[in-house]
């Protein structure tokens, strides 16, 4: 009989104890402490739907995810993919230092995440901060090259 994959990697939850998730800014990017160290942030790039379809669509495909499958996240630059692990564990890829990071989510705040991407959803004014923070680094790497 063939066992259901269950893998013990850490990640984040929306009951965690250390806070990981910084702030989400107005273009959705999900602004994450990596592994709650607050000396470490990095940005996801998260679901940018451009209207209440495309954002259905997606939350759909999501739930419908198998183990093994992956679904991509529909934005004009840095589409990040969701990779379903297990029933209760996804991974979306980045860098970090130029390294390569998995960033493990379980479903409910994955999912959490993604409800951002409704059209009617607003940052809070904090938030907005990143947003302006992320198109400063943009400004400053584009010089830099």
């Amino acid at each position: 009989m063939m066992e259901a994959h269950f893998p013990l990697a850490p990640r984040y939850r929306l009951d965690d104890e250390q806070p990981w998730l910084r702030g989400i800014d107005p273009s959705r990017r999900y602004w994450v402490w990596v592994n709650g160290n607050q000396d470490c942030c990095t940005t996801v790039p998260g679901l940018s739907a451009s209207d209440f379809g495309e954002f259905k669509k997606t939350v759909l495909g999501f739930r419908a995810l198998k183990p093994g499958e992956t679904l991509e996240l529909g934005r004009i630059v840095d589409a990040p993919r969701i990779h379903c692990i297990s029933s209760n564990c996804f991974a979306m890829a980045t860098t970090y230092n130029q390294a390569p990071v998995w960033h493990l989510f379980d479903r409910e705040t994955l999912e959490s995440l993604l409800m951002t991407a409704h059209p009617d959803w607003q940052c809070s004014p904090k938030d907005v901060e990143l947003g302006r923070e992320w198109m400063e680094q943009m400004f400053l790497h584009s010089v830099a090259a």
